[in-house]
């Protein structure tokens, strides 16, 4: 018998864990403790709902995963939780699911959380949809009602994309229409839920019928030190002898040999995990994709995406998050969003940003080309996540639509004169010398003193003042943590190419985030970026308050100022800090030259 993954979802207490635990109080033989849990009025909610196990236990609960059968087939079924602020938890189920349970009260109809829900079914590609209209028994039965409910979603699932929904009423406590057919519903002439079910045809996603595709987790080496490669077959078949390239690298070579486990193997389907060995001696380490030679997957560092917006605090765009692609993990750049989706009329609306639970559009910039396809075609492929580079949290899932087309039309220009020979005949090692710190703290004199060093030294540089910048090359942004994000990353772009031009470049500005000065560090040569924090305290820098700008915060006059009512995350491990409490402008400036000097 084939397997089934699916999960129901919904609003909250439309009934989702009360029909999974009817589906397995009809369907599978329970233990003895579980049918002593549930008792002669059973509660299946409480004995199977996924929150519930979390609070009990303490622990996070992305899906509560049951399994049963019925004579004709095999079932795995997630209970997703409705609450809004879990929507993670239900992307998460929806990923690997084969089809899904929509269930709508019959007395509501279809609410805010049963419309998100269905939009992210059809992000997901879910590919087989029953609608569950559930406690008909709080209608009379009422077929007008049913008719009703199941005609507004089947106008939703078109504007979607979504498959065409197979609509049932049910009551979940009774077992109405779930596995036996209800006479309350004697107008109602479809299939039960399980029937609906049982003919769902069979996924053929992992079909042999595919071209290969096998992400690399790592790097094996066998009893004689021989080298292996280890992962899970995603898509196609593999067998010893096979031509295959190895990407992004676009190296050919050939299948040398098959383990699973300790067994050599002459071939293997999708979905098996296992290890082989490679004719040439090719750099294949976690994160490449091993694919059919004849018909291999694109590479790319420009993408369009749809994105779930999972974080507690909204998308900053142009910040780094790691995206996390199969085995790849890259740094990437999210652009201010095309549109986010209304999730009461599914129309695009225009979006600066995207806040929790948010669905939309946007293009991603990564700093290294990642393996791909879209996600209609390959779920392993075209499916990732962002995740914030400080806290580790995952704030989004994300799949992919396409590459964007100007990318294969862009080529790195190879230049006769490198950075390196512009240093050399400037007779210095270039660096870029990061003055992070409040407003107020010192930065600008400090940076102004050090320039005025260098110059006297004969050394070549460039100073880039906060203010001054905005002047110009920023004079567009504000002072939102957007904004502020997008001005550091246009600030480290041009610092980045005054390096390579061979110039000690110094930087005044506030930079209140880390990520963003990570960001900058990392578009570097390693040791040319040198973190200093000029360290004053919040009540000296509003004591100095040498523009006055201090004063207009506290009095309301100038929102989003760094340190009143936006943040300032200072460095955890910075170059050099310098107290300007304790040092003057000038020594401090002298600290820096002599940090420059080592």
């Amino acid at each position: 018998m084939d397997l089934l993954c699916f999960i129901t979802c919904g609003s909250v207490d439309d009934g989702k864990s009360t029909l999974i635990g009817r589906l397995l109080h009809d369907c599978a033989a329970l233990t003895d403790e579980q049918q002593a849990a549930l008792g002669s009025e059973p509660d299946f909610a409480e004995l199977l709902d996924g929150l519930s196990d979390e609070r009990e236990q303490g622990i996070t609960i992305d899906v509560a995963w049951r399994y049963f059968g019925t004579p004709r087939r095999r079932f795995i079924i997630g209970d997703t939780p409705g609450h809004e602020q879990y929507t993670r938890n239900m992307v998460t189920g929806a990923s690997v699911a084969d089809a899904a349970v929509l269930l709508v009260d019959a007395r509501k109809g279809l609410l805010s959380q049963t419309r998100r829900h269905a939009a992210i079914l059809a992000l997901l590609g879910v590919r087989a949809l029953v609608l569950a209209v559930n406690k008909m028994d709080l209608v009379g039965f009422a077929a007008e009602r049913f008719e009703e409910i199941a005609g507004d979603f089947a106008a939703v699932a078109t504007r979607l994309g979504l498959p065409e929904p197979v609509a049932i009423p049910v009551v979940a406590l009774s077992g109405a229409n779930v596995v036996d057919r209800s006479g309350d519903t004697s107008w109602y002439g479809g299939p039960t839920l399980i029937e609906a079910l049982e003919a769902i045809p069979p996924a053929d996603d992992l079909g042999a019928d595919r071209p290969l595709r096998l992400p690399v987790q790592t790097v094996l080496r066998d009893r004689e030190g021989k080298r292996l490669v280890a992962g899970t077959v995603a898509a196609g078949r593999i067998a010893r002898g096979d031509p295959v390239v190895v990407l992004p690298g676009g190296i050919e070579t050939k299948v040398a040999g098959l383990w699973i486990g300790e067994e050599e193997v002459a071939s293997a389907e999708a979905g098996r995990a296992l290890s082989l060995s490679l004719a040439d001696e090719v750099d294949c380490g976690r994160g490449a994709v091993i694919a059919a030679a004849d018909a291999a997957p694109a590479s790319a560092d420009r993408f369009e995406a749809n994105l779930v917006w999972l974080g507690d605090e909204p998308l900053l765009a142009g910040r780094g998050y790691w995206l996390q692609l199969g085995t790849q993990s890259v740094t990437a750049f999210v652009q201010r969003p095309k549109y986010e989706l209304g999730i009461e009329t599914g129309e695009r609306l225009a979006a600066k940003t995207l806040g929790p639970n948010a669905i939309g559009v946007a293009e991603l910039a990564t700093d290294r080309p990642l393996v791909f396809e879209p996600y209609e075609d390959s779920r392993t492929l075209g499916g990732f996540i962002l995740v914030d580079k400080e806290t580790n949290a995952t704030v989004a899932c994300g799949m992919i639509r396409f590459a964007l087309r100007r990318t294969a039309n862009l080529h790195w220009q190879e230049l006769s004169v490198d950075r390196e020979a512009r240093a050399r005949i400037k007779g210095q090692t270039p660096r870029v010398v990061w003055l992070t710190g409040l407003s107020g703290a010192g930065k600008s004199t400090i940076a102004n003193l050090l320039e005025k060093k260098l110059h006297a030294a004969g050394r070549h540089s460039f100073l880039l003042d906060g203010d001054n910048v905005r002047h110009g090359l920023n004079r567009d942004l504000g002072f939102a943590d957007a904004d502020r994000v997008e001005n550091i990353r246009r600030v480290g772009e041009v610092a980045r190419l005054m390096a390579d031009a061979g110039l000690i470049v110094i930087t005044a500005f506030i930079s209140p985030f880390r990520a963003e000065r990570e960001m900058v560090r990392d578009m570097l040569p390693p040791g040319e970026f040198l973190e200093v924090f000029v360290d004053t305290t919040l009540e000296e820098a509003e004591r100095r308050d040498p523009k006055g700008l201090y004063a207009k915060a506290r009095s309301g006059e100038l929102s989003n100022f760094t340190g009143i009512d936006s943040p300032y995350e200072p460095p955890l491990a910075p170059d050099l800090r310098i107290d300007t409490q304790a040092l003057s402008a000038e020594q401090a400036a002298e600290r820096i030259a002599d940090l420059l000097r080592t």
